[in-house]
């Protein structure tokens, strides 16, 4: 018992696990979709909070460069599952608003937080400006692939077209491709773009076994199967119920969602000013989203009968843009602030007041 008590002490984040069966009890007693929304997503973050520590534990059992690969490879689990499931069921407006909202997330939110953190307590901290500068090199790449179907798609026909899924489905081989290139470079040089360093050293050692690690990670994404099936049944109905929009559902409430245990992470180990790994967990966590997740879920798409193109609103791509464009910025001169921290918080909140007011 003691150990249980010790267990939710020092992971206070892990009381949200209760809220899983209470998710699956409130879709059982009727008691309102709004509750198994808000259950169900609450429950969601302790089971991404367990997928993370799992690929961690199991990282520290291989090298730094098979670590980085497996922290490349399981770092939005949690994310990719939501999306699946929502594909299944139709949403797919929603998983591409939930993709932009990522990039968007990770970039202005997070960093802009951890900058903001960091800066009240160090002053000026200072990052790899090497490392940042490959990784902004590679956002820029990601984001333009995103754009070059969105803008293609309406000179070459109609949006259901065999042309313009052909476009579609070309655009995602070549960005995996990439993505593949970038964790073969990352494997063979430390400091290259996606060889991400365990956050678990900045925090606390892992003390899973190879088979305990195991265990949980199976566990915690059956879990995560299970709150993202009551979740996307609960979507449509809380739309209707509170009047928000599918866009908004999927750019900001989605995307926190499933990286909140990252996201607390990035600003921990930023207030322990080790501002280059909170700026390495923004930006891989992004360039993982727009070179892995996004084109893998056109092919996931294709296999569950609702084929998922690669075309963006004009308003997701001007915000993919500025996002971008300003990470690039503040990245430049390897030097973070919490003034810099404010501007990207403030970009940030502009563009989700905006998306809250888009019926």
């Amino acid at each position: 018992m003691r150990q249980v008590f010790d267990f939710f002490r020092h992971k206070p984040i892990m009381v949200l696990l209760i809220a899983l069966p209470l998710a699956y009890l409130a879709e059982l007693l009727h008691w309102g979709p709004l509750w198994v929304f808000i259950l169900s997503a609450a429950s969601v973050i302790p089971l991404a909070a367990l997928i993370g520590e799992g690929t961690e534990a199991l990282a520290a059992y291989t090298n730094p460069r098979i670590g980085g690969l497996l922290n490349a490879t399981l770092g939005n689990a949690a994310e990719l599952i939501i999306a699946i499931v929502a594909i299944r069921a139709g949403l797919l407006e929603l998983v591409k608003a939930s993709i932009t909202g990522s990039i968007l997330g990770n970039l202005l939110f997070v960093m802009g937080l951890s900058m903001v953190v960091g800066g009240v307590r160090y002053g000026i901290q200072k990052f790899d400006r090497r490392q940042a500068s490959r990784n902004a090199i590679l956002l820029v790449l990601a984001v333009i692939a995103l754009i070059i179907p969105s803008i293609f798609s309406s000179y070459i026909g109609n949006p259901d077209s065999i042309r313009v899924e052909a476009l579609s489905i070309g655009i995602a081989i070549i960005m995996i491709v990439l993505y593949g290139l970038a964790l073969l470079y990352s494997l063979k040089f430390e400091g290259a773009p996606l060889s991400r360093k365990s956050s678990e050293a900045f925090i606390h050692k892992p003390a899973w076994s190879i088979r305990k690690a195991l265990i949980i990670l199976a566990l915690a994404t059956i879990g995560v199967v299970i709150a993202s099936e009551l979740l996307i049944q609960a979507v449509e109905p809380v739309m209707s119920s509170l009047g928000i929009s599918e866009f908004f559902l999927g750019i900001i409430l989605i995307p926190l969602i499933g990286n909140v245990a990252e996201h607390l992470v990035a600003v921990q180990v930023a207030a322990r000013n080790q501002m280059d790994l909170s700026v390495e967990i923004a930006i891989s966590s992004s360039l993982q989203i727009g070179l892995f997740v996004a084109p893998i879920l056109v092919f996931i798409s294709l296999l569950l009968g609702n084929p998922m193109q690669l075309i963006f609103t004009e308003l997701e791509l001007i915000a993919l843009i500025a996002g971008v464009l300003i990470t690039a910025f503040v990245a430049e001169d390897g030097e973070s602030n919490w003034l810099e921290g404010a501007i990207l918080l403030t970009i940030y909140f502009i563009l989700a007041l905006g998306f809250f007011l888009i019926v």
